[in-house]
Parts: C-alpha cells; sequence; structure tokens
C-alpha cells in the first residue's frame, strides 16, 4: 500500500525486454533506505517487487500484465521515474490509498499555467472514468491529486509548484500517456452497489436491498 506522496525522482538505467515481460534497472538514493529484497516500491504508481539491490541501484521484474495496462511504451534509459517505498503503518497518512496497481493509462491533452499551479488535462476511457468523481482521489504516475472537471473521457488536476518540482510532472508534455489508478473504495462500493450481470447472480446486496433497509 501507498500514499501517492513521491519520495524522489529517480532514473531508468536499464530495461532487458523479454518476449511479454521486462526487468527494469532504476537508479535512485532515498528509497534504497533500509528497503531489502521483497520489498515493494511504486514507480511511476506501478508497484514492482525489489528483485536485486545495489549501493545505487534496484531492479524489479514487471509481468505482462503490467506492460498491458501500464504506460511503459514510453520508459527508456534515462527516463526519470517517480519513486515511493510502501507506506509503513506508523507513518503519517498524507496522500490517500494506493494500491500500485494501474487501471489503465491517460493522454495529456492540455497543459497550462495559472499563476503558481499548473493544470493538466487528461482524456481516459469511459470505464476509467466511472471511478473518477469531482474532488475525488486519483493516482497518475502514482501522484496523489485530486480531480476536477469531470467529463465523460476526461478530467484535469492541478498541481502545486512542490508538487510539480519533486515528480516528473515537471516533465511531462502534452499527448504522453501516464498511468492511472482510481481510488480503491470507490472501486469496491461500484462493485457492490453496481455488480454486472454476471456478478448479480446469487447477488443478494443490491440498490433496492440497501433502500429497503433504510441506506
Amino acid at each position: 500500500m501507498f500514499t501517492g506522496i513521491i519520495e524522489e525522482i529517480g532514473t531508468v538505467k536499464q530495461i532487458r525486454q523479454g518476449t511479454a515481460s521486462a526487468v527494469l534497472n532504476i537508479r535512485a538514493e532515498r528509497v534504497l533506505e533500509g528497503t531489502k529484497v521483497g520489498d515493494s516500491i511504486a514507480v511511476n504508481g506501478i508497484c514492482l517487487t525489489v528483485t536485486s539491490l545495489f549501493p545505487d541501484t534496484f531492479t524489479a521484474d514487471v509481468m505482462h500484465e503490467t506492460l498491458n495496462r501500464a504506460a511503459m511504451s514510453g520508459l527508456a534509459c534515462q527516463k526519470r521515474v517517480n519513486l515511493e517505498r510502501a507506506m509503513q503503518i506508523n507513518g503519517r497518512f498524507n496522500g490517500h490509498m494506493v494500491a500500485g496497481h494501474i487501471d489503465g493509462t491517460g493522454k495529456i491533452i492540455h497543459i497550462h499555467r495559472d499563476d503558481t499551479a499548473v493544470w493538466f488535462t487528461i482524456q481516459t476511457k469511459p470505464e476509467i472514468m466511472r471511478y473518477i468523481v469531482e474532488k475525488g482521489s486519483v493516482a497518475i504516475d502514482g501522484i496523489s491529486l485530486t480531480a476536477v472537471n469531470i467529463k465523460k473521457t476526461g478530467f484535469s488536476v492541478s498541481a502545486i509548484p512542490h508538487t510539480v518540482r519533486q515528480t516528473i510532472l515537471q516533465d511531462l508534455k502534452e499527448g504522453e500517456l501516464v498511468n492511472l489508478e482510481t481510488d480503491l473504495m470507490g472501486k469496491y462500493a461500484g462493485k457492490f452497489l453496481f455488480p454486472s450481470a454476471e456478478q448479480q447472480k446469487g447477488h443478494r446486496i443490491t440498490k433496492e436491498f440497501l433502500t429497503n433497509c433504510g441506506f
């Protein structure tokens, strides 16, 4: 579990591409402190397991499912990435609940400044927008941000100067793809309140059931 508060910007040192998988070698500093093999580090919002450690780098495997869902095609050697270690149970919860499991990608269609803030408008699929609500939380490349200007196929976020400086938001350009993870609680609520036809077979908790029970 992560919080969406980026700890540092790392750099992709090497990518070993397999048939349907990849191995990343990432240069980092802060996130290596106290880290051991088997620990989780979010790389641009993707929860990856550390498979080996060196003084200034770590490696992680990227499986087929992650390659299909995430914006991995833009990764290349020397590309900068957002990094966050898994949260400590006794730490401050400054962002929101981020699982590190990417729902899909979005395309940056507009970037503009509003005094000190920077606005990013992102286009994505309706099935992802279903779980993005006005003033709700969304993780963009692992960054905890607040969604506004909700449309059927897109939304906007505004980032303060500190967030831009501490993340790869400063590197992003219009037309680039970003990783999106919608609110975890929203996905669970959506599944139970509005199940698919297949899920409804034998499903006793429905909207009508809750209404009849006073909810």
